[in-house]
């Protein structure tokens, strides 16, 4: 009876990752999704007519700014450990 358990012990499924990693990850997906929202846009409808607002600081400086603090969360949440004991 006892090697019985041990299988069914050996053959539970495990997740990788706790909820609070999840839950990091969810917020660096935020960002990046918001990143690539704002970077969107800023074309011309007509392609012989330059529209400066593909410049604009929004574009240019935040978008990508968020992009990165995404992916820099996303980084934190991969090798957060929520079993470490202080």
């Amino acid at each position: 009876m006892g090697e019985q358990k041990r299988r069914e012990e050996a053959q539970k499924r495990y997740f990788i990752f706790e909820r609070k990693n999840y839950q990091f990850m969810l917020i660096g997906v935020a960002f990046i999704a918001l990143g690539f929202i704002l970077m969107a846009g800023g074309g011309s409808e007509d392609p012989n007519v330059f529209n400066p607002e593909i410049y604009s600081w929004r574009r240019i400086r935040l978008a990508p700014a968020l992009i990165l603090i995404g992916f820099g969360i996303e980084v934190y949440a991969i090798l957060l450990n929520p079993h470490k004991k202080k």
